[in-house]
């Protein structure tokens, strides 16, 4: 019995570690980080059960563990105090079509219901172009085949900045102009997913190519990151200069895939928005979407 607690508690120990460690090119852990909400909950199981058996050590070792694992986890559960920015309005939908597979008329009523000022998609094919139009006045589409396509759709004009394009994949950049002149940078965010080993390189590449906050205009980052906060790429996003609205308003840990098919996987958060620190963050939801596997994030931003 003494020999089970102290592994499990050196495996609390070390995804601790590891957790507030840059490491981000092991495949496997990458795999596997994404699942810290849920070693933080079980670390205090396993506190409790050092506290039952009486193991000095374990304690000492589980209570840190437990601590350093609810410090990364628990902010994103609880809203950011303090007033935010006022401002024009800006409501951002991010959704990801699953492979151009979701339900047309799902995706069409969504938009008619929530009224987005700009739409960012991902996995956009050219079967699922056709069949949903041109969601919004203003679009840039850069359809293909596979998981691969993407585009902005949006209420006011756009002004295409260049392809963020890295293997076959493409994040569509643009800059969009609101009334009265004010303008923000678009980006619909869709890394390599790092399923395999051999896609850690293009997933890397993928967060390292997005635009950095702070330049020339606010920038809002939008879509399928394929990463959850836990993972030190994201960390350095936030600490360039934006905010994660799920976790800003206090739901940044609702999960956004799987939502279809894949058995008893546990839901991790990939789909996000990041604003630009100048920006106000008022709202954020996680919603339905029927024929995709994962849940579009929407977020209501204000520009000052």
């Amino acid at each position: 019995m003494k020999w089970i607690l102290h592994a499990v508690t050196g495996i609390f120990v070390t995804w601790a570690v590891l957790r507030h460690s840059p490491l981000d090119h092991v495949w496997l852990w990458v795999a596997l980080v994404a699942y810290t909400p849920y070693v933080a909950l079980a670390s205090a199981l396993g506190l409790f059960v050092a506290v039952l058996a009486r193991r000095r050590v374990a304690i000492g070792a589980m209570l840190v563990a437990s601590l350093a694992l609810a410090a990364a986890v628990l902010p994103r559960h609880f809203s950011d105090a303090g007033a935010e920015p006022g401002g024009q309005p800006l409501r951002v939908l991010a959704m990801n079509l699953r492979l151009g597979g979701a339900d047309a008329a799902a995706v069409l009523e969504l938009v008619e219901r929530v009224r987005p000022d700009v739409v960012t998609v991902q996995e956009l094919t050219p079967a699922s172009k056709r069949r949903l139009g041109r969601l919004l006045p203003y679009a840039i589409e850069r359809e293909t085949g596979g998981a691969v396509g993407s585009a902005i759709y949006a209420r006011h004009p756009l002004t295409e900045l260049p392809l963020i394009e890295y293997g076959h994949f493409r994040q569509v950049r643009a800059v969009l102009t609101l009334p009265a002149g004010r303008q923000v940078e678009v980006v619909s965010v869709h890394p390599c997913a790092p399923h395999r080993g051999d896609r850690l390189p293009c997933w890397r590449t993928g967060l390292e190519a997005l635009p950095r906050a702070g330049g020339e205009r606010p920038v809002v980052l939008a879509g399928d990151f394929n990463a959850t906060l836990d993972h030190p790429l994201m960390r350095d996003l936030l600490d360039g200069g934006y905010r994660d609205a799920g976790d800003v308003t206090g739901r940044g840990l609702t999960a956004t895939w799987p939502m279809m098919g894949y058995g008893a996987v546990p839901g991790v958060t990939i789909d996000h928005v990041l604003a630009d620190r100048r920006l106000g963050v008022r709202g954020f939801e996680v919603l339905p979407l029927a024929g995709t596997d994962h849940r579009p994030v929407m977020a209501d931003l204000t520009v000052p």
